[in-house]
C-alpha cells in the first residue's frame, strides 16, 4: 500500500534549540486535534467507506497525515537536541525531560498523553465526513495558535506548510461530501429515510 520515500515530505532544517517551542508544537504529533489522531481516524474510516472515490481520498490523506507526524517528530527533535541541564530547567522543559528525555512522545502541550478518545470512526459516510471536515479545521486552528508563539523563520516555514496542508485536506473532504451526497437520493439520504419516518 504504501512506498516510502527517505525524505520528508517537506525540508525541516532548524538551526536553534528552543524547549518552550517544542512543548507547543508537540500537541500536533500527539495532541487531541494532531497528526497521529488523524491519521489513525481517516485510515480507519476508509474500510466503511461505500464509495471507491471515498477511500482513495481517506487513503491519500491518511498516509499524508503519516508524513505530517514525521515532520512534527523531526521539528520537535531538531528543538530539543543536545540541550544542557539549565536550558531544560529554564525553559520549564523538565518536566517533559524527567519522563521522556528528550525522546518523541505523543502528548498533547498540556502534557496528556495521546488517546484515541479525541477521535471517532463512526462508520457512516456522512458521519465521518462531517467529522473529518472538523478535525482538519481544529488542526488548522492549532498550527495557527503555534505561529502566534514562533517567531523562527526556521520552524515557521515547515508550519506554514503543515497549515496549508490541512486546508487542502479540509477542500478535498468537501469535495469527498459532495461525491457522497450526489450519490445518495430521496429513499436512502439520511433526512428522508423511510426507516426513522414516524
Amino acid at each position: 500500500m504504501w512506498t516510502y520515500e527517505k525524505k520528508l515530505e517537506y525540508p525541516v532544517h532548524i538551526k536553534n534549540t528552543n524547549p518552550k517551542l517544542a512543548k507547543l508544537i508537540i500537541s500536533q504529533y500527539g495532541g487531541p486535534d494532531g497528526e497521529l489522531g488523524a491519521s489513525l481516524r481517516y485510515l480507519s474510516q476508509r474500510f466503511t467507506m461505500p464509495y471507491p472515490e471515498l477511500k482513495a481520498i481517506l487513503t491519500d490523506i491518511g498516509t499524508e497525515e503519516l508524513a505530517h507526524l514525521e515532520m512534527i517528530g523531526t521539528i520537535v527533535f531538531q528543538l530539543t537536541r543536545n540541550l544542557t541541564p539549565e536550558e531544560i530547567k529554564k525553559a520549564g522543559f523538565d518536566a517533559y525531560y524527567v519522563d521522556h528525555t528528550t525522546g518523541i512522545y505523543p502528548s498533547a502541550a498540556s502534557g496528556v498523553p495521546f488517546t484515541a478518545a479525541a477521535l471517532q470512526s463512526k462508520g457512516d459516510m456522512l458521519t465521518d465526513l462531517h467529522e473529518n471536515l472538523a478535525a482538519e479545521q481544529k488542526a488548522r486552528t492549532t498550527y495557527d495558535n503555534i505561529l502566534r508563539f514562533c517567531d523562527d523563520p526556521d520552524v515557521k516555514d515547515p508550519i506554514v506548510f503543515l497549515r496549508e496542508r490541512e486546508i487542502v485536506h479540509y477542500q478535498r473532504f468537501g469535495e469527498g461530501l459532495r461525491i457522497a451526497t450526489d450519490k445518495l437520493n430521496s429513499k436512502n439520504f439520511y433526512e428522508f429515510n423511510v426507516e426513522f419516518d414516524r
